[in-house]
Parts: C-alpha cells; structure tokens; sequence
C-alpha cells in the first residue's frame, strides 16, 4: 500500500480528494490529513509516508515552507496548484508531478499511478532542484528523461535542440549531446521564451547562445558550437524584434 498524507488549508478540497482515492486509487492508504504548514510538517514526520498530494497555495506559508523543514525527503510528492503560472514552469522544468485546481478526477487518478511505478527518481534531488527553480527568476536546470530515470542539466548549457522526427537532440556546452524521446514541441513549451526562440520547424535555441546572426541565404544564426542554424522566414519579423533586447 501507499501511505498517503494530504495537505491542504480548504478542509472540502482535503475530503474531496481522500474520496476520490478511496474509490479509484486502490493501491493508496491515507495515513494522515493536515491543513496548514505546521500540521503538515508533523503529520509527515509522524506518519513516513510513501506520497504525500501537497498544496502549493497555503494561508500562512505555502508547501515548500513543508519541504524546506522536513529534515529527510524519502516521500514522493503531487503538488496541488491553483493557475500559479510561476510554480508550473517550475514543476515542468523540473519534472516532478502536479494536478491543477479544480482538481480532474482523471488527473489524479494518472498522477498517482505515475509516482506509483518503478521509475528510479530521487526525491531529494528532485526537491532541492524544484527549491532551486523557484527562487530563481528563470529556472536553474531542467530534466531530461532517461532510460532509468532522469537527468538533470543547467539551462544555460543548452545550445540549441534540434528535432528529429518524435525524438530531439539536444546539444550542449563541452561538445556533449542527448537524445531525448520528447518531441521539440513539448520543449518549446516547458523551456521560457524570454531565453528560447523556435527559430525554425526544426530548431530550438537559446538566444544566449547567439555567437552572429547573419542575412544571407534567407538568414541564419551562428550559435556558439559553430552549428548555422537557418532562420524560417515566417519567423523573420519576430525574430528581428526579440533580437532587439539584445541591442546595444
């Protein structure tokens, strides 16, 4: 059985979701319930649960004063969220699970069958790189899906990600790269375009990777590893625009 600890400030959002994982999570066993963050920080050190669903908007504190005090992370966690744009680009960045409110009983159910299967992830990374990219005004690292888990690399390493059919390579500073079994489109939204430009079907770059741009042949950019990266000319407009932050 999963032990499962819920934790959220509206009491009707706590019963709501113990039903829901009483009638559809039958693997789950609710070992305790708490609705601020003190509650909340006793229940998990009282209980060592398996799971804990987690508030992200609390009244005082928010979930990650819960995970900033407890001393020893070996619990998963599906965070809850209202529309909080910030915390989301987060969550994706860092690939930890999380359910919007209001709450899909479908969505649920999927979150917990995924923390429920054997992929090796460790929450206390996982955790520590979530804190990270919350603070930060841009996120610090994202996570790369392997074949055991995950791998976590610096933002401003990625050169630029190239397409190549459902899959994409990602090419990185020190001449290193990854193929990934996401498709460039998935990346375009989790990765933010103050920093990322989809500059070609193709092709995803980070502008902080520009090394010169140049007009000719339709337009291209030169990025950092020497790669010539051709410019759409649907994006032309655009591109020119956002290159303009860059100016002197």
């Amino acid at each position: 059985m999963l032990k499962t600890v819920i934790i959220d400030d509206e009491p009707d959002c706590i019963v709501f979701l113990a039903q829901i994982l009483k009638t559809h999570c039958p693997s789950v066993s609710i070992s305790g319930t708490a609705s601020s963050v003190q509650d909340g920080i006793n229940e998990i050190l009282r209980t060592n649960p398996d799971l804990v669903l987690l508030d992200v908007e609390m009244s005082p504190g928010t979930g990650f004063d819960i995970l900033n005090k407890i001393p020893v992370r070996n619990f998963k966690v599906i965070f809850i969220t209202a529309h909080n744009d910030y915390a989301i680009q987060a969550f994706r960045y860092s690939a930890v699970d999380y359910i919007l409110k209001p709450i899909d009983i479908t969505d649920l159910v999927s979150a917990v069958c995924k923390v429920n299967t054997p992929v090796s992830r460790n929450p206390v990374l996982d955790f520590s790189i979530l804190l990270d990219n919350i603070k930060s005004e841009l996120p610090l690292k994202l996570a790369i899906p392997t074949s055991s888990g995950y791998e976590y690399i610096l933002v401003n390493e990625i050169i630029r990600i190239e397409a190549d059919r459902s899959y994409c390579m990602f090419y990185l500073t020190g001449k290193r790269k990854i193929l990934v079994s996401r498709c460039l489109n998935d990346y375009q939204q989790i990765l933010d375009s103050r920093m990322f430009f989809r500059i070609h079907h193709s092709y995803l770059i980070n502008l902080q990777h520009i090394k010169s741009f140049s007009r000719k042949d339709g337009g291209f950019v030169e990025m950092t590893d020497g790669c010539q990266v051709p410019l759409a000319r649907r994006k032309k407009d655009y591109f020119y625009e956002v290159m303009k932050r860059y100016a002197i």
